[in-house]
């Protein structure tokens, strides 16, 4: 019986992401495009739901704009 040299499995390591499908506007797609290029579109969106989880998570309370 042959052993393999290594007890870890072949491959790519798990990212710990799972794929899913968002339907945007092509507009929205080419806004955020413009902004970060073609090939930065799941990055972005991504960062911007990491930054909206964060901000819904952790509410703060509403700044006093009189002290302007």
């Amino acid at each position: 019986m042959i052993l393999p040299d290594s007890d870890k499995p072949m491959g790519r390591p798990p990212l710990g992401m799972k794929p899913t499908t968002i339907r945007l506007s092509t507009d929205m797609i080419h806004r955020i495009e413009a902004l970060v290029g073609n090939r930065r579109l799941a990055l972005f969106i991504r960062e911007a739901v990491e930054n909206e989880l964060q901000r819904r998570e952790n509410p703060r309370a509403p700044e006093d704009q009189n002290h302007l």
